[in-house]
């Protein structure tokens, strides 16, 4: 019995052991900046949002925000790891707040309201809403859409600025919000919407992936621009992460991962 007893405390002692040394309570670079999981930094994302996020033919997430994420990473000596997340606990901070992971990187359009939760970068893409269509079905206007339904990604700018839209014109058009970009698209193919607002270049992906089976007819310039976001207070984090846009906008990194993601770079 004393052996069996002795044995059980052994095993016992190991599985502590063993527990706690898989906790990981995080680390430090050397440039100081604190990390949630060490040697690593921890990106919020939420896929698929191609050609900014987006699983490849192999599993492996890549994408314009991955890769200059990337350049972070490198910059402060560590790796990135993704973590798939609902979008509205990216852009309402919680995630960031539970340490759920370092920096949010998910084509996240820059408001007033969401810096009331999360700290900013320097914008690093300037975006513009598209109307897409079915193809051979086109529309060009919200105008054109009276009696049908538009789908928008909820809890996105694209939603809001449909909703203000349509309220603001009087519209006889129903907005119909889905809970990612996927299911947007699906809908669109199958007909359950007339058309889908969005992100353009996420819809130029879309297209050029799916051809013939939807256009995209017309643009809204919003003036909105993404920002990568870290949790509030964190500015040595912000710091590396606009230090790092800013090396690869000045050496031409930055151009050519545009040019890979999202095509020519607009003249300035």
């Amino acid at each position: 019995m004393n052996g069996l007893r002795t044995a059980a405390v052994v095993v016992a002692a190991a599985v502590l052991l063993g527990g706690c040394a898989k906790k990981d309570t995080g680390g430090t670079t050397e440039s100081g900046v604190a990390l949630v999981k060490s040697g690593a930094l921890t990106t919020c994302t939420h896929l698929p949002y191609a050609p900014f996020q987006a699983k490849d033919d192999t599993g492996k997430v890549v994408g314009f925000d991955v890769a200059l994420i990337d350049l972070v990473a490198a910059k402060l000596g560590v790796k990135q790891e993704i973590v798939d997340t609902p979008f509205e606990g990216i852009k309402s901070g919680s995630d960031l707040n539970a340490g759920k992971c370092d920096v949010a990187a998910a084509g996240m359009t820059i408001t007033d309201e969401r810096k009331k939760v999360l700290d900013f970068s320097e914008p690093y893409f300037d975006a513009t809403q598209a109307l897409a269509t079915v193809a051979g079905k086109e529309v060009k206007t919200l105008e054109e859409l009276k009696g049908r339904r538009v789908g928008v990604q909820g809890a996105t700018t694209g939603e809001d600025y449909i909703k203000a839209q349509v309220k603001e014109k009087g519209l006889d058009v129903e907005v119909v919000s889905f809970k990612d970009l996927a299911a947007a698209q699906q809908a669109l193919a199958t007909n359950q919407i007339a058309a889908a607002v969005g992100d353009l270049p996420v819809w130029n992906e879309y297209v050029k992936a799916n051809p013939g089976k939807a256009v995209v007819t017309a643009g809204f310039d919003t003036g909105e621009q993404y920002g990568f976001a870290v949790k509030k207070g964190n500015a040595e984090l912000l710091k590396a992460v606009n230090d790092a846009i800013a090396a690869a906008r000045a050496d031409g990194t930055y151009d050519q991962i545009y040019k890979t993601w999202i095509g020519e770079k607009p003249a300035s």
